[in-house]
């Protein structure tokens, strides 16, 4: 039987998704847990691996197992088992070709930053602070220079291992509320550090340090050393997967955003070397 599961986690006190050896990650903390309640030892399968310190809100993972168990005994089974910085939010039955990268249309990240001159005592492992006042108009300028189908080896990691550097990206939403700014970023998939670059780049813009049209010149020179600093990892959440309707998975409402066509497009068209999708006004 194959389950997929819903998962949220604060990354602050991991290395990572990834098992590594001596080291706390999400992956290791779940499946111990899974293991505990199938009686047997389990391996995930993540819709996107996370970095040390970045969160999820909405992680996807699927597994096999030969243990027959109800969906509400996986999540509570799971919960009770696991340490308090990691919950299953939900678990369904899915058909033997699901697989919880693969299948995956679109993915959706959220950069939280709190735009004031304090940061939060509160919540300082959980959102990126910058000092100087933000200006949502030139961010959202800067962003429209990213939409659609692109090289994006300005904004990938030295150390990313992706064959091609091209990504679709549908949309980036630039939004305030109070002293909160949310960057939402949807793309067909993401380059190590893609978006945290793209963040680092948009913040630049909002704080005067750079115009506008400087995304444009950042992703035109297909060179990592042409583009900002990467923002910190805080801010930064994994915050949902967009699968055929098919799988009948539970859906973040942003995705209502994505062009009609994209979502008509098969999940093999759509892995990491995509296909060209219609063009978006993001």
């Amino acid at each position: 039987m194959r389950i997929a599961m819903g998962v949220e986690y604060d990354g602050s006190g991991f290395a990572g998704w990834q098992w590594q050896p001596g080291r706390r990650t999400v992956q290791e903390e779940l499946e111990k847990a899974l293991g505990r309640v199938a009686d047997e030892p389990v391996r995930i399968v993540c819709a996107g691996r996370t970095d040390a310190g970045v969160h999820a809100t909405a992680q996807v993972l699927h597994f096999d197992t030969g243990a027959a168990r109800r969906p509400y005994s996986w999540v509570m089974g799971s919960n009770s088992r696991l340490p308090p910085d990691v919950r299953v939010l939900w678990a369904t039955p899915v058909p033997d070709d699901f697989h919880a990268r693969a299948s995956a249309i679109a993915r959706h990240y959220r950069y939280v930053i709190l735009n004031r001159g304090m940061a939060s005592a509160l919540r300082r492992r959980q959102l990126t602070t910058v000092h100087l006042p933000l200006a949502v108009a030139p961010m959202r300028e800067a962003a429209a220079h990213l939409l659609g189908e692109h090289d994006f080896s300005s904004f990938r990691a030295q150390g990313c291992q992706s064959r091609s550097p091209n990504r679709y990206l549908h949309f980036i939403h630039v939004e305030r509320e109070g002293d909160r700014m949310h960057i939402d970023i949807c793309a067909n998939a993401f380059l190590h550090h893609m978006v945290r670059n793209i963040a680092g780049v948009l913040i630049d813009v909002g704080t005067g340090r750079q115009p506008a049209d400087w995304a444009r010149q950042v992703l035109e020179a297909r060179d990592r050393a042409a583009g900002g600093v990467t923002a910190p990892p805080d801010g930064l959440y994994f915050a949902g997967i967009h699968y055929p309707a098919a799988f009948g998975l539970p859906r973040h409402p942003i995705f209502d955003h994505l062009p009609a066509d994209a979502r008509r497009y098969s999940p093999a068209e759509c892995r990491e070397n995509s296909i060209s999708l219609p063009s978006n006004s993001g």
